[in-house]
């Protein structure tokens, strides 16, 4: 007689299914770990984007600089534009700088009231120390002046 076609193990699933958690466990560390490398909290600066209600400003873009050079570009979608109305922030930048005073500058660009187009800057300067230095740039809505203020606020 043929040999009977052998059933798949049942236990070979469970085992499958514990190796790929596994797999994902070990990805999510070795990431971890590459950015505690790459960026340790001595020189960890990192930038964030978030925007108000929007009404007098459609965001379409952001550069950033810091100390002169680029360092961040980034057209948005209108999902991305919907997720930082919601509430959201997006990290725009994660990267290095030596301890001392340092200066961010941010373009930003799209369309203002009436269709217009809009092209603003903002300016700040900050002293980076040995902790981590969070930086986030906001768009807001100023009812008083019916137009958009940008600001760019240095966390502790």
């Amino acid at each position: 007689p043929a040999p009977a076609a052998s059933a798949p193990d049942p236990g070979l699933d469970g085992r499958i299914q514990q190796a790929k958690a596994e797999v994902l466990r070990l990805e999510r560390d070795l990431l971890v770990l590459e950015e505690e490398l790459l960026f340790p909290s001595s020189t960890q600066v990192a930038v964030f984007v978030s925007l108000d209600v929007g009404s007098f400003f459609e965001l379409e873009s952001v550069q950033v600089q810091v100390d002169g050079q680029m360092v961040a570009k980034h057209l948005y979608t209108p999902a991305e534009l919907k997720a930082l109305r919601r509430g959201g922030v997006q990290r725009l930048w994660l990267g290095n700088l030596k301890t001392g005073r340092h200066e961010i500058v941010a373009f930003f660009t799209g369309q203002g009231t009436h269709q217009r187009d809009y092209r603003r800057g903002a300016t700040v300067a900050f002293d980076k120390g040995r902790e981590p230095r969070y930086l986030e740039l906001q768009i807001r809505d100023r009812q008083a002046k019916l137009q958009p203020e940008f600001e760019v606020k240095v966390w502790p």
